[in-house]
């Protein structure tokens, strides 16, 4: 994810928490893929094609995008986008709890103070993966929440595009994000003093150089952060949808 401006009430001992536990859960991931990698050649090899096929299975098992963290998060255009960044129109289900919906009970419950201190201020939604025996692409949907409005001053990072939707956001090739507002009932004292929600959606694993036309991988993030942007400021019942249209603008700011 680009470097952006520390929030607060963030502290480097969470931050290490956080890095070990999503290591952990890429670790685990990798493991899996490499069990069922393992399970397609030795049953290329061992049985003739007889036997089960975990890439078929796992096809039979995917779901369409609108399916995706909870059913609300993708719209169809953003299931379009989807494609073209990863080239799949089918992807694995996401976890029971990894939805707009449980993610927007995280903000309320920090805003609220029912949720203690270490949780902080930033969370997953949930992962985006392509299915087992097609080309590898995870894509991570992330909240990040903070009381101060985006310096009129500030730039964009290295390599991202600044766009015109909601408070702030920016789109890469490989990476979005959106920031809105959001004066809500359930989000206490938000109505006095807002506060802004961030939505990012970003291809993990190592860096790579951008596979096809960058400004149309820019506008297919930026796609998929405004759908999911919107689909948490309905969530959390944010006054006026925190200012997000229904469809994205891809026009730079």
């Amino acid at each position: 994810m680009a470097e952006r401006p520390q929030l607060q009430g963030e502290n480097s001992a969470r931050r290490e928490g956080e890095s070990m536990f999503m290591s952990g859960r890429r670790i685990r991931r990798g493991l899996s893929r490499a069990v069922v990698a393992a399970a397609l050649l030795a049953g290329a090899v061992g049985c003739g094609g007889d036997g089960d096929d975990p890439a078929k299975a796992a096809r039979e098992q995917s779901v369409a995008p609108e399916r995706l963290c909870g059913g609300a998060a993708v719209s169809a255009g953003a299931g379009k986008a989807l494609k073209a960044i990863t080239g799949s129109s089918r992807f694995e289900a996401s976890a029971e709890k990894s939805t707009v919906a449980h993610a927007a009970e995280e903000v309320v419950g920090i805003v609220s103070g029912r949720i203690p201190e270490p949780v902080g201020n930033k969370g997953d939604v949930c992962r985006i993966y392509t299915p087992v025996g097609t080309p590898g692409y995870e894509l991570r949907v992330t909240w990040r929440l903070s009381n101060e409005a985006t310096g009129a001053d500030t730039k964009p990072p290295s390599g991202f595009t600044r766009l015109e939707i909601g408070e702030w956001a920016a789109a890469a090739h490989d990476e979005a994000y959106v920031r809105f507002i959001c004066r809500s009932q359930k989000l206490p004292g938000s109505v006095q003093n807002p506060a802004y929600v961030e939505m990012d959606v970003e291809r993990m694993g190592m860096p790579k150089e951008p596979e096809g036309d960058v400004e149309a991988l820019k506008r297919a993030y930026a796609t998929v952060a405004h759908s999911v942007s919107l689909a948490m400021a309905k969530q959390l019942g944010c006054e006026g949808d925190g200012g997000l249209e229904a469809q994205p603008s891809p026009d730079p700011a």
